[in-house]
Parts: structure tokens; C-alpha cells; sequence
């Protein structure tokens, strides 16, 4: 099933399995979508780095940062920067979640969230422990992002996660 949004568009929708993907994260380390499987994740794609708009969603989310982790669940930021441009980034907004560069627009096409000008249209993806989509918010705003995604980990878990200390995944969440 898709997901088809205000501009007819076909993307992963509630009950899809999110599409897996491999990226550099703002650190340059390798990162696998499938690596989180097991715990729930918040995959927020936003348009560019150090924007307005955005540098407000990074610190929100980052504000949030250890609400989810005591709840097991990561969050993933991804833009098509390039890694660069995420590593200064994820330093002035001091994020402590991976920011994944998608300079190639890949991961955005694979989502059908690329959007006007090359860049990716600000959109959050609220997936279960297995990856499944259980939500899609759609929104230039950041504010609707940030309370579906609190509301969402009000909710009572969603699969088998073994969470650790803020900031530190659940165990089995680096495994392939």
C-alpha cells in the first residue's frame, strides 16, 4: 500500500516496511536502516542543514533525545547535504543522533520525499521495532513533527527492545 500525500505521490505508507537504505552519517561512519531493526524509530527527513527551519527541528529533536532513548526508541535525521555539511551541522545543534548525508539524493527517492529544488520535503516517518510504518507526518512545520512523534512514544512499546542508558541503543540494535 502507498502512502499518497497532498501532491499525489507515491511513499511508504502506514503498514509498509520502510525501505531499507545505506548512508554516511555525520561522523563519516557507514549506516544501515536495517541495523536498528528490533527497536522503533523516528526517521524525520528534513530539507537542508542549517537553515531556520531546520536548526529548530534538530534542537527539538535533540531536546527530546533522551525521552526517547529511555523508551527505546532512535531517531534518524536525513538530508541531502553532504556529509560535511552534516557533521558542522550535527556540532552547532550538538545532536546526539545519527544525521545521514544523502548527497546523492538516494534514500530521498527511495522515500518520495525529494521535493522543489533537489531537496527533501520535511517529513517524519514513525516506524515499529520490525520497520514498519505506523506513521507518516507531512508538514513544512516543524512543530507538528515533534508532537506526533512525542505523542507516538507515549504509546505503549512496539516490539522486542532491551533499551540502556540515554543515548545508548537498545541492545541488538547495531546488528544487521
Amino acid at each position: 500500500m502507498k502512502y499518497r500525500g497532498r501532491v499525489d505521490r507515491d511513499m511508504p505508507a502506514p503498514g509498509d516496511t520502510a525501505p531499507d537504505f545505506e548512508g554516511v552519517d555525520a561522523s563519516g561512519r557507514p549506516f544501515r536502516l536495517a541495523s536498528l531493526r528490533g527497536a522503533p524509530v523516528i526517521l524525520y527527513f528534513y530539507p537542508k542543514a542549517n537553515t531556520p527551519g531546520c536548526t529548530t527541528e534538530a534542537r527539538e529533536f535533540t531536546q527530546h533525545h533522551a525521552e526517547f532513548a529511555r523508551r527505546g526508541i532512535h531517531l534518524v535525521g536525513v538530508s541531502v547535504d553532504s556529509v560535511e555539511a552534516q557533521s558542522a551541522f550535527a556540532a552547532k545543534c550538538a545532536v546526539p543522533f545519527p544525521l545521514i548525508a544523502d548527497a546523492d539524493r538516494s534514500i530521498a527517492r527511495r522515500y518520495e520525499v525529494l521535493g522543489t529544488f533537489g531537496l527533501a520535503r520535511r517529513t517524519t516517518f514513525l516506524l515499529d521495532a520490525e520497520l514498519r510504518v505506523e506513521k507518516v507526518v507531512e508538514s513544512m512545520r516543524v512543530g507538528p513533527h515533534i508532537a506526533a512523534a512525542r505523542a507516538w512514544a507515549d504509546q505503549p512499546p512496539r516490539g522486542p527492545t532491551t533499551p540502556g542508558p540515554a543515548g545508548v541503543p537498545p541492545t541488538g540494535a547495531g546488528e544487521p
